[in-house]
């Protein structure tokens, strides 16, 4: 059973071995040598993916400046020193730094030269990304340099290459300088000079690194003191580049969590009775939250509620409460009171024109209903209709439709009347209707 788990575990280990894969160890010297070189062909396209890149990030445009980057390369000298340290080949070594410190200075005069002509000089957000490197920094650098030192050693190299170049993105830090240094900007220059050296260091760490795991032949035998200076100086740039991306990163999950509180708390002092959230902004630096109200005015019992709710969301901030426009609370008053009168009198005027109308209406309703009596019952001849109101004795007002209808004779029977009573209620959908029958309306 145990022999079992055993081969297990060892077909298991053998699905991350690189040797069945690796290229010939010369193959690998000599395609990094070459990648090294920056004349001819290989400067010309630096400098065309330095324009590139500047156009990009002064146009602010994601998709140029990813093509900068996969034209860019600066990847070849980086990898030639991390692969000559780790084999101690102080020729290559020598032969790469001066390569890349050649190939630096070209970039960042032709990005320099770019933004000082260039008649745009607004910075976008393509080159503020470049200004704050963080620890995640690092870890895109030292992934993304082992992706690409492994298919550099490899067989199968595929679209790796060209990946590992978007991914560590190179030429966008080395362009946002000559930005700074064009516009005189001492946080762009800085910024991003910080971020490439945290792309180039760790980049260049990871090829040291894969070459020594991958046990690549030694070039030269160092004497065992050379090597340890050698591991001293690798340890103390390490150590000096990360140990700003580490507080840098610590800085950035800190304002990352007040943005998200400080948006919960916002959310939450939106409506304060009649008084709205019209605008808002968060300084997660200063830790500072703008709030401007509009609606009624904001008296010091709202803002000490509003500035109250903050511990409710465990931020510790300032609270800056403004007034946008303001209703005075005397005229929002006066104002609901005037809306309701002439709600008021809109009630009242429909109800008199309803009136008007209805007495407008009588000589036709009378009309037609004579016409419809007349057929119901011959004798009728006439009929008057009107509204009336009942004064009564203890002093109560009421209203009626009083409904007289002329007839030839008088002798129409009692329950003739009562039927014609019963249809003129139905026709005119009123019960309280009174009727009188008479011979002398003619």
């Amino acid at each position: 059973m145990i022999n079992k788990y055993k081969r297990w575990y060892y077909k298991f280990l053998n699905h991350f071995k690189l040797t069945h894969q690796l290229e010939d160890p010369n193959s690998i010297y000599n395609q990094i040598s070459e990648g090294v070189n920056f004349k001819g062909t290989n400067l010309w396209i630096l400098m065309c993916s330095t324009l590139v890149c500047s156009v990009g990030l002064n146009m602010n445009s994601t998709a140029v400046v990813i093509g900068a980057m996969l034209i860019s390369p600066l990847l070849g000298p980086i990898n030639g020193i991390g692969y000559s340290i780790a084999v101690y080949d102080i020729k290559l070594f020598k032969k790469s730094l001066n390569n890349f410190l050649f190939a630096i200075i070209t970039a960042f005069l032709s990005a320099t030269l770019y933004f000082i002509i260039t008649p745009i000089s607004t910075a976008q957000t393509e080159l503020l990304a470049r200004t704050s490197p963080t620890i995640y920094d690092v870890l895109i650098a030292l992934f993304g340099g082992t992706a690409g030192i492994i298919a550099m050693s490899t067989k199968t190299k595929g679209t790796v290459i060209p990946g590992v170049a978007i991914a560590t993105a190179l030429m966008p830090p080395l362009c946002t300088a000559g930005y700074g240094l064009a516009t005189l900007q001492v946080s762009f220059l800085f910024g991003a000079l910080y971020l490439f050296t945290i792309n180039a260091v760790f980049i260049a760490l990871a090829a040291l690194l894969v070459s020594k795991l991958l046990k690549f032949p030694i070039h030269e035998n160092a004497a065992p003191a050379r090597q340890k200076v050698i591991k001293r100086y690798v340890t103390l740039i390490i150590i000096l580049t990360l140990i700003p991306s580490i507080f840098l990163g610590n800085r950035l999950v800190q304002q990352e969590r007040f943005m998200d509180k400080s948006k919960k708390y916002i959310d939450n002092v939106r409506v304060i009775d009649d008084k709205y959230l019209l605008d808002y902004s968060i300084d997660p630096q200063k830790k500072v939250i703008n709030l401007i109200y509009g609606g009624t005015t904001l008296d010091e019992k709202d803002k000490e509620l509003i500035a109250s709710r903050l511990q409710n969301f465990d931020l510790k901030a300032e609270v800056v409460i403004k007034q946008g426009f303001a209703i005075d609370q005397k005229e929002y008053q006066e104002k609901e009171k005037l809306i309701l009168q002439i709600s008021s009198l809109e009630a009242e005027l429909n109800k008199q024109n309803a009136i008007i109308d209805s007495i407008k209406s009588r000589p036709l309703l009378a009309k037609n209903l004579i016409n419809e009596l007349t057929i119901i019952n011959s004798n009728i001849i006439s009929c008057a209709i009107a509204d009336t109101y009942i004064f009564k004795a203890d002093n109560s007002l009421d209203s009626t439709t009083v409904l007289l209808v002329g007839i030839a004779n008088d002798d129409m029977p009692k329950n003739e009347k009562e039927r014609i009573i019963s249809w003129l209620k139905a026709r005119l959908q009123n019960e309280k209707i009174v009727v009188f029958f008479s011979a002398n309306l003619k």
